[in-house]
C-alpha cells in the first residue's frame, strides 16, 4: 500500500486521486466540524466552495454553516466552530457548508474512489476505514490560503502512524508523510499546546475561538468517519472494522 501526503490543497492535482482513497484533513476546523456534527446526529454535510453555491443549494429545513476569515458568514445559521455543532443544534439536519480551505479540499478530492473527512478527533477510525477500503491512500492537508498548515500536518502524521500500526504489511510512505509522522511522534503528547502556537491557532485565539483549538486537538475521541457519497458527506456504514 502506498501512502502519499500532500502539504496543501494547491499542491494536489486532480489526477493524483484517481483510484485511491483520499483522506482530507482540515484540523482547524472544517473536518473536525464534520465529524463532530455527524456524531451529534447531523444527517449530512454538503460541502461547497462558495457562499453563493451554499445559498443556492440550501433548501427548506437545511442549515447553512461555514466561515470566511474564521468568522461566521452573515446570514448563516452556524459558523465553523465545532462547539456550535451540538445535538440540539444539528440533530436530523442537513448542513450546507462552505469554508475557506476545508470544503475546497473535499471538492478537489472528488476524483478519488473514496473521500473521507479526517481530523485528529477521528484519526484512528479513518486509518481503519482506509485500510478496510484496500486502496492506495492520498492524504490531503487542506492548509491555509494555499500554504502548509502545521495542524494539518500533525493530523496527517497521526493517521500515518495509525495506519502503520494497524497494517498487516508495511506501507510505503512518501517523504513528506514520513516527515509528518515524525513531527506527530515528537509533538503528539502536547497537541493542544502545539496547535495553540500555530499560525491558525493564534489567529483563532485572537478572534475568541481558543476553545475550538483545545477541542480540535483531542485525539481519537470519535469512531465515526464521514465519507463522500454523491457529493454529500455522511457517516461511513458499516463502521471501520480493520484489525
Amino acid at each position: 500500500m502506498q501512502i502519499d501526503v500532500i502539504s496543501c490543497v494547491s499542491e494536489a492535482r486532480s489526477d493524483d486521486f484517481v483510484g485511491k482513497t483520499a483522506l482530507v484533513i482540515d484540523v482547524l476546523r472544517a473536518t473536525s466540524n464534520m465529524v463532530t456534527g455527524l456524531s451529534a446526529g447531523c444527517r449530512a454535510f454538503v460541502p461547497v466552495e462558495t457562499v453563493q453555491q451554499a445559498k443556492q443549494i440550501h433548501a427548506a429545513g437545511d442549515l447553512l454553516g461555514g466561515e470566511r476569515s474564521c468568522n461566521k458568514i452573515p446570514g448563516f445559521h452556524l459558523g465553523n466552530s465545532p462547539l456550535e455543532y451540538t445535538r440540539d443544534a444539528v440533530d436530523g439536519k442537513r448542513i450546507v457548508m462552505t469554508t475557506t480551505n476545508g470544503t475546497r479540499a473535499v471538492q478537489k478530492s472528488q476524483k478519488a474512489q473514496h473521500v473521507l473527512a479526517c481530523s485528529l478527533l477521528n484519526a484512528r477510525a479513518c486509518a481503519k476505514a482506509a485500510l478496510d477500503l484496500g486502496r492506495d491512500i492520498i492524504v490531503v492537508c487542506a492548509g491555509t490560503q494555499d500554504q502548509f498548515a502545521l495542524e494539518d500536518g500533525l493530523g496527517a502524521g497521526a493517521v500515518v502512524k495509525e495506519i502503520r500500526g494497524l497494517a498487516k504489511t508495511e506501507p510505503q510512505v512518501n517523504d513528506f508523510g514520513i516527515a509528518m509522522e515524525s513531527c506527530f511522534l515528537q509533538f503528539g503528547d502536547m497537541l493542544q499546546e502545539t496547535l495553540q502556537q500555530t499560525a491558525t491557532g493564534k489567529r483563532l485565539a485572537k478572534l475568541g475561538y481558543s476553545n475550538d483549538v483545545g477541542f480540535c486537538s483531542r485525539l481519537n475521541i470519535f469512531e465515526l468517519v464521514p465519507v463522500l457519497k454523491e457529493g454529500v458527506l455522511v457517516p461511513l456504514v458499516p463502521a471501520p472494522t480493520y484489525r
